[in-house]
């Protein structure tokens, strides 16, 4: 009996240590499969996060491309504008101050606009702040109408540089130079833009940006003053220009009146101040008595004035009595008239360069130069003829009688530059682009187009600051 019972018990022992193990296989199973759940559940939880993260990224990304192109047409935009204010405000050459012309975070659709422009007299206050307005091509000098001894007055430019320039121009060029070695031969034509500077063997950064590499108009933080001033040197591609040129027509197509015409001259005095005041202005100005434009049988010679500046010192005119009739006039019975510098706009260095290609001394331009700047920005409402000059400097000033010898100085302006700078919406998207117009035939028209947004961030500290508080709100 005991036997059986111990073999009962043993077979007992036996089934309960299968079952065990049994039991633990199938632990161990249930282990292993959940092991491979979690680790797929983590491969899965991994690839969701991984295409969100890809997607937010899509997003964003989506959305900087949506903000660059509204950027883009918001440029676009701005050009539509500037030629709207040109064909509406700018008349007979003259840009009008006007409160509907905004040139600062002008908004176009959800994006913000600015056009950067100059301050002239930076160089005499000190300032180094942006200014937004548009440019003026004829406060620049001509690279096609200024002689060596002007260019050298530039910044960083040297005697040698300057006769490269006017050989690369000229049609009768010769200097033999190291161009094959660059791939490329000298031009020997009129240059048709100013970027043209950046072929001219010599010619370095420092020449074409000056110490403003961003092209603003300040020395930003991050740039090295060349001269150790605080405000912007410019260099030769803010200085110069190739599109100063004046009409010698009116909008509807009728020409202006030639000084050294005595039949023109004569009617419009005439009917500006009289019979008898007119045969007094003739007569100063030296045109013979009688109604011919050689006088009596025409035996007597006239006078021929070079330039608006000689015929005003020479009529005795007032200073108001000139402005009267100061947009009627022009020397030359050409169409156009190039190269004329724009007093009103010019900075210093632009004057002084002008009046030492005319043959005044370096230290008698800078003087004159400096002193015209500072007149101007204390007789904002007297500049409407170059007989403020005149005023400014004196009848008997040197640079008064040496440039009236020749046709170089306006108050007129038909070239603007507008250099639009765009920033999308959300502050996302940065477009900057440059415009020149042209409006010496009566309609605004682009006759030149540059991308300058490789040049960076161009509208300061203070902006970007703006821009991101205006994002956070």
């Amino acid at each position: 009996m005991r036997s059986s019972y111990n073999s009962r018990e043993t077979g007992g022992s036996r089934r309960g240590g299968l079952q065990e193990a049994r039991s633990r296989i199938r632990a161990g199973r249930e282990a292993s499969v959940l092991v491979v759940v979690l680790w797929i559940t983590a491969g899965l939880t991994a690839l969701i996060l991984y295409f969100a993260a890809s997607m937010g990224l899509e997003l964003r990304a989506s959305a900087n491309r949506a903000s660059d192109l509204a950027a883009g047409q918001a440029i676009e935009g701005a050009a539509r504008y500037v030629g709207w204010a040109l064909a509406n405000f700018a008349t007979n050459g003259m840009m009008t101050t006007n409160a509907q012309f905004v040139c600062e975070a002008l908004p176009i659709g959800e994006s913000r606009v600015w056009i950067l422009g100059r301050n002239p007299a930076a160089s005499e206050t000190g300032l180094n702040q942006l200014v937004f307005n548009l440019q003026d091509e004829s406060g620049k000098l001509n690279l096609n109408r200024a002689n060596s001894n002007a260019l050298t007055m530039l910044p960083g430019m040297t005697s040698e540089l300057a006769a490269t320039v006017v050989d690369w121009r000229s049609t009768n060029g010769s200097m033999s130079l190291g161009y094959a070695s660059l791939g490329y031969q000298a031009k020997w034509s009129p240059f048709e833009t100013v970027d043209e500077l950046r072929l001219i063997e010599g010619m370095t950064l420092d020449h074409l940006f000056g110490d403003d590499r961003n092209l603003n108009g300040i020395l930003d933080p991050e740039e090295r003053s060349l001269t150790g001033s605080l405000f912007s040197t410019p260099g030769l591609l803010d200085t110069t220009t190739v599109f100063s040129r004046e009409p010698n027509f009116h909008a509807d197509g009728t020409l202006l009146t030639n000084v050294n015409t005595r039949a023109q001259i004569q009617g419009l005095l005439e009917s500006s101040f009289g019979t008898g005041r007119s045969r007094e202005i003739l007569t100063r100005l030296g045109f013979p008595q009688g109604g011919g434009p050689g006088g009596q049988g025409g035996a007597a010679a006239t006078p021929n004035f070079p330039s608006l500046l000689r015929f005003y010192l020479s009529s005795g005119l007032s200073q108001d009595d000139f402005e009267r009739i100061a947009p009627e006039l022009c020397v030359t019975t050409n169409t156009y008239t190039y190269g004329r510098v724009n007093l009103n706009t010019a900075s210093v260095t632009v004057l002084s360069a002008l009046m030492v290609g005319a043959g005044l001394s370096q230290e008698a331009a800078e003087g004159a130069a400096s002193s015209l700047v500072r007149y101007r920005e204390q007789n904002v409402t007297s500049l409407n003829s170059i007989a403020w000059m005149v005023a400014a400097l004196g009848r008997d000033h040197q640079a008064v009688t040496t440039l009236a010898g020749r046709d170089l100085l306006t108050t007129r302006s038909f070239q603007y530059g507008a250099d639009v700078v765009a920033v999308g919406p959300l502050g996302r998207g940065y477009r900057r682009v440059k415009f020149i117009f042209d409006i010496s035939d009566g309609v605004p028209k682009i006759i030149f187009r540059q991308d300058l947004s490789r040049l960076g961030w161009a509208l300061g500290d203070r902006i970007r600051q703006q821009i991101a508080q205006s994002v956070d709100q």
